[in-house]
């Protein structure tokens, strides 16, 4: 038997994870959202493309989380979107409902499952998450820094006019406007992105990447999808086939980098099962302090919460 995906919303960032899914080829795919018929048409207009793009895996689309059970991943996208002017945080209250009901209804459908979650807010997303579940912080985890990396290696090779295969970047903390990217750990073809580029381009890439998806939101409406889909599918392929990936993911720290019971961006080892291992990295003081104010916002997140 195939494993078995199940993303949670159909929305554009479900259906796309689940487009990018299918064309790998390695699970069968279940669509689930709450709006009648929206993930059995999108599930069949799927499985349909299959026999051109030459994929073979078998898309569904339910609105009962009775289909999702033995689930070897969910993936929850479901959540209200960012709409303009409005941030990441603003989205709180309405998602920590949303999230904490998805989990209810499909984890103990997937006890084994690695959850990893994309709605919004999404460090203190992951916090609802693996409280509701259960499950070991492992089997949690956030998308994030592996979406702010396409983005920083995107701006880097548009700036060098290089291909971004050769772009490798890292970006720590929480998924929102006090991310952490890290030039002096980004590289193209090994060379560091700091011996390739003049100070003034560097930061204003910097900006850029933390504005990553805010700059998108202002230009459709609503929140990025295709960048979105395909870093979930990245790290979704990287735990059905355990790859041991080192990617920059939302995890739960426990003492490293200095900060402890919080979900923060840090690069870890994420194959079967999850989080196998944090990488923690050397800091200088000013990455270090930049990064713990970052962690210090999801903790804000993360106690506000618990007053709604």
């Amino acid at each position: 038997m195939r494993p078995k995906v199940t993303i949670v919303g159909a929305g554009m960032v479900g259906s796309t994870t689940a487009q990018y899914l299918a064309q790998r080829n390695i699970a069968d795919i279940v669509l689930i959202d709450i709006v009648e018929n929206l993930p059995q048409g999108k599930a069949l207009d799927l499985l349909e493309a299959g026999p051109v793009l030459g994929y073979d895996c078998l898309v569904s689309g339910a609105n009962d989380y009775a289909a999702t059970a033995n689930s070897d991943v969910i993936v929850i996208t479901s959540g209200s979107p960012r709409k303009p002017g409005m941030s990441r945080d603003d989205l709180l209250r309405v998602n920590m409902n949303i999230v904490r009901s998805v989990v209810e209804q499909a984890a103990p459908l997937s006890p084994n499952a690695v959850i990893i979650v994309v709605t919004n807010p999404l460090d203190a997303m992951c916090h609802v998450a693996l409280e509701t579940s259960g499950f070991p912080a492992a089997r949690v985890v956030g998308q994030a820094g592996v979406l702010d990396a396409a983005r920083f290696r995107a701006f880097v090779a548009q700036e060098l006019g290089v291909s971004p295969r050769d772009v490798t970047a890292c970006v720590l903390g929480g998924h929102g406007d006090t991310m952490v990217p890290l030039p002096r750990y980004s590289t193209v073809a090994g060379i560091p992105v700091t011996a390739l580029l003049p100070q003034d381009r560097i930061e204003a890439i910097v900006e850029r990447t933390r504005d990553g998806g805010g700059e998108i939101v202002r230009l459709l409406g609503t929140s990025a999808y295709y960048a979105p889909g395909a870093a979930v599918a990245e790290m979704v392929e990287a735990v059905l086939l355990d790859e041991n990936r080192v990617l920059a993911c939302s995890t739960y720290l426990t003492g490293q980098y200095g900060i402890t019971n919080l979900y923060v961006g840090v690069p870890v080892v994420l194959g079967a099962g999850g989080v196998k291992r944090v990488i923690e990295l050397e800091l200088t003081e000013e990455e270090r302090a930049a990064l713990h104010r970052s962690a210090d916002a999801v903790r804000t997140l993360v106690e506000a919460m618990r007053n709604l």
